[in-house]
């Protein structure tokens, strides 16, 4: 059992935990994820670990609520535990150890972002971040990121604070105005992630993306989180969940992302018709 140390509301539906996990945290690097399981009998579901600290052996999840697990998980409270928890899993992100590196988000995307940002700020990379929300509200770990950021650059779709529009339009600006830049890593949801990669495709611009398909054991067997990448197949499970976003087949990705939508949102309704969820 996993014990949550620490929990944390983001937004209403953006939540962070804190969770022991001594093994884990000892070989946890930047790019790598878990997978969670939160009840017996409950899916199997991928999070990137947002942070980790090996002197605590703990690592640190950050979730929106989208679906009956993550609904789940959103219920834990301080001194619960998780049943299953496995990682750390994939490849570590590549990171350049010099130069300027634009670090961009979308939504809970900075969830996954914040630990690229901090080792590349750490390694003395000069960091531009862009976060960006449909609204204020939405907008979360802007402190944290801040504090490993050399500029920070907030978007709203809205308007609501920061840059009227999305990340992928402020990202164009920087550029336009002369900004210049020797890779761009940009994490959130699979439309802002294309829209960046057409960005910085004009320029040849090395763009990483991280890519979080449906995935199912997380060790490369079952085949279900496989992308097309340039003229492969491959895994994301395994062989990501980096990869070149000039390669990536993002309309692919979108069809298959959207597969299951109906049995997930039927698996939701059904739970809550019947009186609500619980931990049983």
């Amino acid at each position: 059992m996993y014990r949550i140390r620490k929990r944390q509301d983001l937004s209403d539906i953006i939540k962070l935990l804190v969770v022991d996990a001594p093994l884990i945290a000892e070989k946890a690097e930047p790019g790598q994820f878990i997978i969670l399981r939160v009840r017996d009998q409950g899916e199997r579901i991928p999070l990137t670990i947002a942070d980790f600290d090996r002197e605590k052996g703990q690592i640190t999840l950050v979730f929106q609520i989208v679906g009956l697990t993550t609904e789940l998980l959103a219920q834990l409270e301080e001194g619960d535990s998780l049943l299953d928890l496995v990682g750390p899993l994939g490849q570590p992100a590549h990171l350049p150890e010099s130069g300027r590196v634009a670090c961009i988000a979308g939504g809970v995307g900075v969830a996954p972002l914040y630990p690229k940002a901090k080792a590349l700020y750490q390694a003395g990379v000069e960091v531009i971040t862009i976060i960006g929300a449909r609204d204020k509200g939405l907008l979360v770990m802007t402190d944290m990121m801040d504090a490993v950021s050399t500029q920070m650059h907030l978007c709203t779709d809205d308007g609501s604070l920061g840059y009227h529009g999305f990340v992928s339009g402020r990202l164009q600006e920087l550029l336009d105005a002369g900004e210049q830049f020797d890779e761009v890593v940009a994490i959130g949801p699979l439309p802002m992630m294309r829209a960046t990669v057409e960005v910085t495709r004009p320029l040849g611009l090395k763009t990483w993306v991280s890519l979080n398909p449906i995935m199912v054991d997380g060790t490369g067997m079952c085949g279900a989180c496989r992308v097309s990448v340039g003229d492969k197949t491959q895994f994301a499970c395994v062989d990501g969940p980096m990869f070149d976003g000039h390669l990536v087949d993002f309309a692919e990705a979108m069809r298959r992302n959207q597969m299951y939508l109906p049995e997930e949102e039927k698996s939701l309704h059904h739970c809550r018709c019947r009186g609500g969820i619980s931990h049983a």
